[in-house]
């Protein structure tokens, strides 16, 4: 017995110890913003930024000013982006930590809003049809959204909007818990209490962005080599309903490896729409009243409200004037290392708008040196007499990513068009794509096939290259039509497969090929004749 009431003693204690409840703080709107946009990791090189479905990730930095009780409180951080991803969330700042982290399930809509008044009082305000006048009196929320909503009132229970006349409820207050913004909190504890600033950073679903580049030759050139200005827009995309304005902003280049399901991760929050049943008002001997008329279509959630959309010019739709017609205000982003990946800051601020698609120039460089290469194959299986056109030449837009050349920032991938001049004024040159460049690699950019270099090359025997033939003569005829010189390069075999011997010049390897570059003059037609040979001859 002792021991009994030694054991209901200390739990009386228990019971009456008091229980202290969680202060609800919400912090501020972010008085500094930074939004880093990831590319997505899935999209080729030749493939179109998707405005309307982007798969790519932002790490979002917000810093918020908090006011804390002293003890435990919860902390709102109202105004995330809807694609959170709130596993990857931190905040850092708070003088006692974060004990728990939440994320409200359920956004601000009619639906949410007769949920969170059942059993409580709302006016319904209707017109009378004997004096046309409105009247408003109060009513009880007897059931919830997922049906016919049935109020009590002094004349008994009915259900809202069967009637067939316009009828409008009036709500006290939001009910707790509910924001018409998706809202992330976290549960603290100060000892002192206090006013600090917060920085919370998470990563969210639904950005991308791409690069455009805009080149314009000079009037100026020396046979192939030429300089042209080069201007590179940023496209970015959020898709998310939350704009995120005044944000300093970084672009991470590079292929990132992702792993999670982020995309099933971003569960945004929900914003129902109220749907509302209805039963025949009158009884069978009366004769049943028409059914109302079916209620509006509901509103779209927040999420999916019409754009706030920017208006967007590509590098592919920009005429070269337009791009270039404020290239003094134009400054170049800062480039950092990321382990294998590259940051871009975009200098000044920028307004990431809530489902749009915006521009921004972030590379302005005005005399990159360049070269025209035309380039050709060989077919050691063919016979260089059997007939047939020569074929035309690709080529290919050659520099440097070095200070010297006018360059020197890694590039990142992304379409490029290509202006030149005429005495009409400026036209379309070509359009290309670039790949990611990093400093100091060779730049090379697929144009349009020559109409005016051609070459033909195979074997000169009509059996071409015999297996088991220790050497294969083989022969290179290239025309240039141009006023001036042309280099061609000759892919002469693909690397490791053969053993080759051109006079006059090493094979060198480039882009899997073994290859020789040779000049060809103005106005003329030029043969070469080379061996060949399988590496694993004897």
């Amino acid at each position: 017995m002792r021991s009994a009431a030694i054991l209901l003693a200390g739990l009386g204690c228990v019971l009456a110890a008091p229980l202290w409840a969680r202060e609800v703080v919400d912090a501020s709107a972010p008085v500094d913003l930074a939004v880093t946009i990831y590319r997505d990791p899935d999209r080729d090189q030749e493939d179109e930024l998707d405005a309307d479905d982007p798969r790519g990730l932002a790490m979002i930095s917000e810093t918020r000013r908090v006011t804390l009780p002293k003890g435990e409180s919860t902390i709102r951080f109202e105004g995330v982006a809807e694609g959170m991803i709130g596993v990857s969330a931190i905040v850092t700042g708070l003088p006692g930590g974060t004990i728990e982290k939440n994320r409200n399930a359920q956004l601000l809509s009619p639906a949410a809003l007769v949920d969170g008044t059942l059993g409580n009082r709302v006016t319904i305000t209707r017109m009378n049809p004997a004096t046309g006048r409105q009247v408003s009196e109060s009513a009880v929320v007897r059931t919830r959204a997922d049906g016919g909503l049935v109020l009590q009132t002094g004349q008994g229970f009915e259900a809202v909007q069967c009637s067939g006349l316009p009828e409008t409820l009036t709500y006290d207050r939001i009910p707790a818990g509910l924001s018409a913004q998706p809202v992330f909190s976290v549960d603290t504890r100060s000892a002192e209490g206090g006013t600090y600033d917060v920085t919370l950073t998470y990563l969210a679903w639904g950005f991308d962005w791409q690069a455009d580049y805009v080149g314009r030759m000079s009037g100026e050139r020396s046979g192939e080599n030429f300089e042209m200005g080069l201007l590179s827009w940023l496209s970015l995309v959020n898709d998310n309903g939350q704009s995120f304005d005044n944000a300093r902003l970084q672009i991470i280049a590079g292929e990132l490896n992702v792993e999670s399901d982020y995309e099933g991760l971003a569960d945004p929050p929900v914003a129902e729409g109220l749907y509302l049943t209805c039963w025949p008002i009158g009884s069978t001997s009366a004769g049943l009243l028409p059914p109302p008329p079916p209620p509006p279509a509901p509103p779209p959630p927040p999420m999916m409200a019409m754009e706030s959309s920017m208006i967007v010019v590509t590098g592919q739709r920009l005429r070269a004037q337009d791009a270039f017609a404020d290239l003094p205000q134009v400054k170049t982003a800062t480039e950092e290392d990321l382990g294998d990946l590259k940051l871009f800051r975009v200098p000044g601020r920028v307004d990431v708008a809530a489902k749009g698609l915006k521009q921004v120039a972030f590379l302005n460089k005005d005399a990159v040196k360049a070269r025209l290469l035309y380039q050709t194959g060989c077919d050691p299986d063919g016979w260089i007499d059997e007939g047939g056109d020569p074929v035309p030449a690709d080529v290919l837009l050659v520099t440097k990513n070095e200070d010297k050349q006018g360059l020197g920032i890694a590039l990142p991938q992304g379409a490029m068009t290509l202006y030149e001049p005429t005495a009409g004024g400026e036209r379309l040159g070509a359009t290309t794509s670039l790949r990611d460049y990093a400093r100091g690699q060779d730049i090379e950019l697929d144009l349009p096939e020559s109409r005016q270099v051609f070459a033909r090359c195979a074997a000169v025997s009509r059996t071409g290259r015999e297996e088991g033939r220790k050497w294969t003569a083989m022969r290179s005829v290239l025309t240039n039509a141009n006023p001036h010189p042309v280099t061609v390069r000759l892919q002469l075999g693909w690397a490791g497969g053969f053993d080759i011997r051109f006079p006059g010049k090493k094979p060198v390897l480039k882009n899997g090929y073994q290859t020789v570059e040779v000049t060809l003059p103005a106005n003329s037609e030029k043969t070469f004749d080379w061996r060949l040979r399988d590496k694993d001859s004897e």
